[in-house]
């Protein structure tokens, strides 16, 4: 990558909206760089409803990077490990994993590895 890239989230890419309106992933590409990706979970949402139709895998096999903006989301490892993500919390989730959105505010999160090929239909 060379030269100065300036984009926005609130003007993306691409919008990859989630099963039953439960959110939506917003993408910018960045030429050489991948792609950064805001998502908003919306209370209910748990990506083994709302997502796993979209991937059609039995766990989320994408490697996220990420910081939490806003609300809380459970992650639960295939070995049982867990944790909660909570605003201005960094969280690295190796794949394999079930997430859902604790609570009942929204969930947002930035996510600079995991989004490229999340939710695409």
């Amino acid at each position: 990558m060379s030269g100065l890239v300036n984009k926005s989230l609130d003007s993306p890419d691409e919008v990859r909206p989630f099963e039953e309106g439960k959110g939506q992933l917003e993408l910018v590409n960045i030429e050489g760089g991948g792609a950064v990706g805001r998502a908003t979970f919306q209370p209910g949402w748990q990506w083994s409803k709302h997502v796993k139709p979209i991937a059609q895998t039995e766990s989320c096999q994408a490697a996220h990077t990420g910081y939490t903006i806003s609300g809380h989301m459970k992650i639960v490892m295939d070995d049982g490990e867990e944790t909660v993500m909570g605003p201005g919390d960094f969280t690295i989730i190796p794949p394999g994993h079930d997430a859902w959105v604790v609570g009942d505010e929204p969930c947002v999160v930035v996510d600079w590895q995991g989004y490229v090929d999340y939710a695409r239909r």
